[in-house]
Protein backbone atom coordinates (compact mmCIF):
# COMPACT_ATOMS: atom_id res chain seq x y z
CA UNK A 1 0.00 0.00 0.00
CA UNK A 2 1.41 3.37 -0.74
CA UNK A 3 2.74 5.39 2.50
CA UNK A 4 0.37 8.33 2.34
CA UNK A 5 2.42 10.41 4.80
CA UNK A 6 5.41 10.21 2.09
CA UNK A 7 3.52 11.81 0.14
CA UNK A 8 2.75 14.49 2.22
CA UNK A 9 6.28 15.06 2.90
CA UNK A 10 7.17 15.40 -0.92
CA UNK A 11 6.02 18.71 -1.49
CA UNK A 12 8.20 20.22 1.57
CA UNK A 13 11.04 18.10 0.48
CA UNK A 14 10.85 19.67 -2.55
CA UNK A 15 10.15 23.18 -1.52
CA UNK A 16 13.48 23.01 0.82
CA UNK A 17 15.75 21.84 -2.69
CA UNK A 18 14.50 23.92 -4.82
CA UNK A 19 14.39 26.87 -2.23
CA UNK A 20 18.09 28.21 -3.32
CA UNK A 21 16.60 28.12 -6.87
CA UNK A 22 13.84 30.25 -6.18
CA UNK A 23 15.89 32.97 -3.67
CA UNK A 24 18.53 33.09 -6.81
CA UNK A 25 15.24 34.64 -8.90
CA UNK A 26 14.94 37.41 -6.53
CA UNK A 27 18.06 40.29 -7.63
CA UNK A 28 16.33 39.72 -11.22
CA UNK A 29 12.52 39.68 -10.27
CA UNK A 30 13.40 43.27 -7.97
CA UNK A 31 15.73 44.93 -10.91
CA UNK A 32 12.85 44.18 -13.51
CA UNK A 33 10.10 45.56 -10.86
CA UNK A 34 12.13 48.77 -10.63
CA UNK A 35 13.63 49.21 -14.16
CA UNK A 36 10.70 47.66 -16.03
CA UNK A 37 7.45 48.05 -14.63
CA UNK A 38 8.02 50.82 -12.23
CA UNK A 39 8.20 53.25 -14.80
CA UNK A 40 5.15 52.18 -17.08
CA UNK A 41 3.36 54.28 -13.82
CA UNK A 42 4.71 57.76 -16.50
CA UNK A 43 2.48 56.46 -19.09
CA UNK A 44 0.04 58.95 -17.53
CA UNK A 45 1.96 61.32 -18.65
CA UNK A 46 0.49 60.83 -22.66
CA UNK A 47 -2.79 62.27 -20.71
CA UNK A 48 -2.09 64.99 -18.94
CA UNK A 49 -1.01 68.92 -19.19
CA UNK A 50 2.59 67.18 -17.81
CA UNK A 51 4.50 69.64 -15.43
CA UNK A 52 7.41 68.42 -13.42
CA UNK A 53 6.63 70.76 -10.58
CA UNK A 54 3.61 69.27 -10.31
CA UNK A 55 4.54 65.40 -10.83
CA UNK A 56 2.17 62.98 -12.30
CA UNK A 57 -0.41 63.26 -9.37
CA UNK A 58 -1.44 67.02 -9.60
CA UNK A 59 -0.72 67.57 -13.25
CA UNK A 60 -3.80 68.68 -15.45
CA UNK A 61 -5.50 65.68 -17.18
CA UNK A 62 -6.66 66.74 -21.09
CA UNK A 63 -7.37 63.39 -21.99
CA UNK A 64 -6.17 62.40 -26.08
CA UNK A 65 -5.12 65.78 -26.64
CA UNK A 66 -1.96 65.30 -26.70
CA UNK A 67 -2.29 62.55 -29.25
CA UNK A 68 -3.99 64.90 -31.51
CA UNK A 69 -1.06 67.12 -31.24
CA UNK A 70 1.82 64.93 -32.21
CA UNK A 71 0.05 63.36 -34.74
CA UNK A 72 -0.33 66.60 -36.75
CA UNK A 73 3.34 67.54 -36.02
CA UNK A 74 4.79 68.64 -39.79
CA UNK A 75 7.80 65.44 -39.18
CA UNK A 76 4.96 62.85 -37.96
CA UNK A 77 4.18 61.23 -41.02
CA UNK A 78 7.84 61.54 -42.14
CA UNK A 79 9.26 60.09 -39.21
CA UNK A 80 6.68 57.07 -38.97
CA UNK A 81 7.72 56.47 -42.75
CA UNK A 82 11.27 56.55 -41.94
CA UNK A 83 10.94 54.00 -39.04
CA UNK A 84 8.90 51.75 -41.33
CA UNK A 85 11.05 51.89 -44.31
CA UNK A 86 14.82 51.24 -42.47
CA UNK A 87 13.22 48.50 -40.48
CA UNK A 88 11.65 47.01 -43.17
CA UNK A 89 15.20 47.17 -45.24
CA UNK A 90 16.89 45.79 -42.17
CA UNK A 91 14.49 42.93 -41.56
CA UNK A 92 14.45 41.58 -45.18
CA UNK A 93 18.41 41.88 -45.78
CA UNK A 94 18.85 41.14 -42.64
CA UNK A 95 17.58 37.99 -43.23
CA UNK A 96 18.74 37.61 -47.34
CA UNK A 97 22.35 38.13 -46.15
CA UNK A 98 22.73 35.55 -43.45
CA UNK A 99 20.77 32.96 -45.41
CA UNK A 100 22.80 33.66 -48.28
CA UNK A 101 26.30 33.55 -46.51
CA UNK A 102 24.89 30.29 -44.62
CA UNK A 103 24.63 28.24 -48.05
CA UNK A 104 27.41 29.20 -49.57
CA UNK A 105 29.55 28.52 -46.53
CA UNK A 106 27.71 25.18 -46.32
CA UNK A 107 29.80 24.13 -49.61
CA UNK A 108 33.17 24.89 -48.04
CA UNK A 109 34.67 21.50 -47.82
CA UNK A 110 37.75 22.67 -45.70
CA UNK A 111 36.63 22.62 -41.94
CA UNK A 112 39.43 25.07 -40.52
CA UNK A 113 37.90 28.04 -43.49
CA UNK A 114 34.89 27.31 -42.62
CA UNK A 115 35.31 28.40 -38.89
CA UNK A 116 37.71 30.72 -39.78
CA UNK A 117 35.11 32.97 -42.12
CA UNK A 118 32.03 31.93 -39.32
CA UNK A 119 34.53 33.57 -36.76
CA UNK A 120 35.36 36.44 -38.73
CA UNK A 121 31.12 36.91 -39.67
CA UNK A 122 30.04 36.93 -36.33
CA UNK A 123 32.51 38.86 -34.34
CA UNK A 124 30.93 42.05 -34.84
CA UNK A 125 27.40 41.14 -33.13
CA UNK A 126 29.35 41.29 -29.96
CA UNK A 127 30.44 44.86 -30.11
CA UNK A 128 28.65 47.85 -29.24
CA UNK A 129 27.12 50.23 -31.54
CA UNK A 130 29.00 53.14 -29.31
CA UNK A 131 32.37 51.05 -30.72
CA UNK A 132 30.94 50.70 -34.30
CA UNK A 133 29.50 53.77 -34.78
CA UNK A 134 33.08 55.13 -33.73
CA UNK A 135 34.38 52.87 -36.24
CA UNK A 136 32.02 53.85 -39.62
CA UNK A 137 32.19 57.41 -39.08
CA UNK A 138 35.77 57.53 -39.48
CA UNK A 139 35.31 55.04 -42.64
CA UNK A 140 33.19 57.27 -44.11
CA UNK A 141 34.18 60.96 -43.16
CA UNK A 142 35.24 63.43 -45.95
CA UNK A 143 38.58 61.71 -45.65
CA UNK A 144 38.19 58.63 -44.67
CA UNK A 145 39.24 55.57 -46.12
CA UNK A 146 36.31 55.28 -48.18
CA UNK A 147 36.98 58.04 -50.07
CA UNK A 148 40.56 57.76 -50.28
CA UNK A 149 40.07 54.75 -52.34
CA UNK A 150 37.53 56.04 -54.13
CA UNK A 151 39.59 59.13 -54.84
CA UNK A 152 41.97 56.53 -56.69
CA UNK A 153 39.58 56.15 -59.34
CA UNK A 154 38.93 59.70 -59.90
CA UNK A 155 35.90 60.19 -57.61
CA UNK A 156 35.49 63.15 -56.04
CA UNK A 157 34.64 63.20 -52.11
CA UNK A 158 31.56 62.14 -50.85
CA UNK A 159 29.74 63.58 -47.31
CA UNK A 160 28.60 59.97 -46.80
CA UNK A 161 27.24 60.89 -43.15
CA UNK A 162 25.38 64.01 -44.27
CA UNK A 163 23.86 62.73 -47.38
CA UNK A 164 20.08 62.15 -47.07
CA UNK A 165 20.55 58.78 -49.67
CA UNK A 166 24.10 57.76 -48.70
CA UNK A 167 23.35 57.82 -45.19
CA UNK A 168 20.05 55.21 -44.86
CA UNK A 169 22.02 53.01 -46.92
CA UNK A 170 24.86 52.83 -44.46
CA UNK A 171 22.74 52.53 -42.11
CA UNK A 172 20.75 49.43 -43.24
CA UNK A 173 24.23 48.39 -44.61
CA UNK A 174 25.87 48.29 -41.32
CA UNK A 175 22.85 46.90 -39.50
CA UNK A 176 22.82 43.56 -41.74
CA UNK A 177 26.77 43.23 -41.27
CA UNK A 178 26.55 43.12 -37.91
CA UNK A 179 23.92 40.86 -36.94
CA UNK A 180 24.08 38.72 -39.73
CA UNK A 181 26.92 36.18 -38.05
CA UNK A 182 23.66 35.51 -35.96
CA UNK A 183 20.90 34.62 -38.32
CA UNK A 184 23.71 32.51 -40.42
CA UNK A 185 24.75 30.38 -37.55
CA UNK A 186 20.50 29.47 -37.27
CA UNK A 187 20.60 28.60 -40.66
CA UNK A 188 23.63 26.82 -40.66
CA UNK A 189 22.14 24.71 -37.90
CA UNK A 190 19.21 24.06 -39.66
CA UNK A 191 21.42 23.04 -42.90
CA UNK A 192 23.00 20.66 -40.13
CA UNK A 193 19.85 19.11 -39.28
CA UNK A 194 18.71 18.32 -42.71
CA UNK A 195 18.70 14.35 -43.50
CA UNK A 196 22.06 13.75 -45.24
CA UNK A 197 20.62 10.82 -47.35
CA UNK A 198 18.52 13.12 -49.54
CA UNK A 199 21.71 14.89 -51.01
CA UNK A 200 23.30 11.24 -51.42
CA UNK A 201 20.20 10.06 -53.14
CA UNK A 202 19.91 13.90 -55.45
CA UNK A 203 23.55 13.55 -56.59
CA UNK A 204 22.65 9.65 -57.71
CA UNK A 205 20.24 10.74 -59.70
CA UNK A 206 22.34 13.44 -61.07
CA UNK A 207 21.46 16.56 -59.49
CA UNK A 208 24.55 19.35 -59.04
CA UNK A 209 25.33 21.66 -55.96
CA UNK A 210 22.84 24.00 -57.20
CA UNK A 211 20.03 21.91 -57.63
CA UNK A 212 20.75 20.02 -54.06
CA UNK A 213 20.67 23.44 -52.80
CA UNK A 214 17.36 24.57 -54.73
CA UNK A 215 15.00 21.21 -54.10
CA UNK A 216 16.80 19.84 -50.63
CA UNK A 217 18.47 22.65 -48.00
CA UNK A 218 15.98 25.59 -48.74
CA UNK A 219 12.84 23.20 -48.36
CA UNK A 220 14.17 21.64 -45.51
CA UNK A 221 15.01 25.12 -43.58
CA UNK A 222 11.28 26.73 -44.95
CA UNK A 223 10.33 26.54 -41.13
CA UNK A 224 13.34 28.38 -39.31
CA UNK A 225 12.71 30.98 -42.18
CA UNK A 226 9.03 31.17 -41.79
CA UNK A 227 9.77 31.45 -38.14
CA UNK A 228 12.45 33.94 -38.03
CA UNK A 229 10.44 35.91 -40.67
CA UNK A 230 7.32 35.87 -38.81
CA UNK A 231 9.30 36.72 -35.54
CA UNK A 232 10.83 39.87 -37.01
CA UNK A 233 7.21 41.24 -37.39
CA UNK A 234 7.30 42.55 -33.63
CA UNK A 235 9.71 44.63 -34.14
CA UNK A 236 8.98 46.65 -37.14
CA UNK A 237 8.95 49.96 -35.57
CA UNK A 238 12.31 49.11 -33.58
CA UNK A 239 14.88 50.93 -36.23
CA UNK A 240 17.31 50.72 -33.72
CA UNK A 241 17.76 53.40 -31.65
CA UNK A 242 21.32 53.49 -30.30
CA UNK A 243 22.45 53.40 -33.92
CA UNK A 244 20.81 56.01 -35.49
CA UNK A 245 21.27 57.86 -32.51
CA UNK A 246 25.03 57.55 -32.77
CA UNK A 247 25.17 58.02 -36.45
CA UNK A 248 23.15 60.67 -37.59
CA UNK A 249 22.93 64.71 -37.64
CA UNK A 250 20.32 67.26 -37.81
CA UNK A 251 21.75 67.19 -41.86
CA UNK A 252 19.90 63.86 -42.35
CA UNK A 253 17.11 64.41 -39.79
CA UNK A 254 14.43 63.49 -43.05
CA UNK A 255 15.36 60.17 -44.33
CA UNK A 256 16.71 59.18 -40.37
CA UNK A 257 14.87 60.08 -38.08
CA UNK A 258 12.96 57.49 -36.24
CA UNK A 259 10.45 56.99 -33.56
CA UNK A 260 12.72 56.83 -31.04
CA UNK A 261 14.70 58.99 -31.86
CA UNK A 262 11.78 61.84 -32.81
CA UNK A 263 10.49 60.79 -28.97
CA UNK A 264 14.12 61.39 -27.65
CA UNK A 265 14.53 64.93 -29.00
CA UNK A 266 10.91 65.89 -28.55
CA UNK A 267 10.82 64.86 -24.62
CA UNK A 268 14.70 65.83 -23.31
CA UNK A 269 15.71 68.44 -26.12
CA UNK A 270 12.17 70.26 -26.47
CA UNK A 271 10.91 69.19 -23.10
CA UNK A 272 7.66 68.41 -24.36
CA UNK A 273 7.53 65.27 -21.90
CA UNK A 274 3.63 64.49 -22.41
CA UNK A 275 3.74 64.91 -26.32
CA UNK A 276 6.65 62.36 -26.11
CA UNK A 277 5.21 59.80 -23.47
CA UNK A 278 1.93 59.98 -26.20
CA UNK A 279 3.84 59.16 -29.29
CA UNK A 280 6.15 56.43 -27.08
CA UNK A 281 3.03 55.00 -25.71
CA UNK A 282 1.34 54.94 -29.34
CA UNK A 283 4.56 53.01 -30.57
CA UNK A 284 4.03 50.54 -27.97
CA UNK A 285 0.37 49.59 -28.40
CA UNK A 286 1.57 49.04 -32.24
CA UNK A 287 4.31 47.30 -30.98
CA UNK A 288 2.07 44.44 -28.85
CA UNK A 289 -0.17 43.88 -31.74
CA UNK A 290 2.56 42.98 -34.27
CA UNK A 291 4.45 41.04 -31.52
CA UNK A 292 0.42 39.26 -31.11
CA UNK A 293 0.51 38.71 -34.45
CA UNK A 294 3.60 37.21 -35.21
CA UNK A 295 3.80 35.04 -32.58
CA UNK A 296 0.40 33.86 -33.67
CA UNK A 297 2.12 33.15 -37.47
CA UNK A 298 4.66 31.57 -35.84
CA UNK A 299 2.54 29.02 -33.77
CA UNK A 300 0.30 28.67 -37.22
CA UNK A 301 3.12 28.46 -39.81
CA UNK A 302 5.73 26.77 -37.90
CA UNK A 303 4.02 25.24 -34.75
CA UNK A 304 6.03 27.21 -32.91
CA UNK A 305 4.94 27.82 -28.91
CA UNK A 306 6.61 30.37 -26.04
CA UNK A 307 5.63 27.21 -23.36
Amino acid sequence: MPNFNENRRFPDVKLKKELPLHLMLIPGVLVTLIYAYGPMFGIVMAFQKFQPALGFLKSKWIGLKNFEYVFHLPDFNQVLWNTTFISVMKIVFGLAVPLLMALLLNEVAKNWFKRMIQTSIFLPFFLSWAVLGGIMIELFSLKGPVNALLSLFGVDPIMFMASNNWFVTIIIASDVWKGMGYNMIIFLAAIVSINANLYEAAEVDGAGRWKQALHITLPGMASIIILICTLSLGGVLNAGFDQILILYNPIVYEKADVIDTFVYRLGLFDQQYAPAAAIGLFKSAISVVLVSLSYYLAYRFSNYRIF
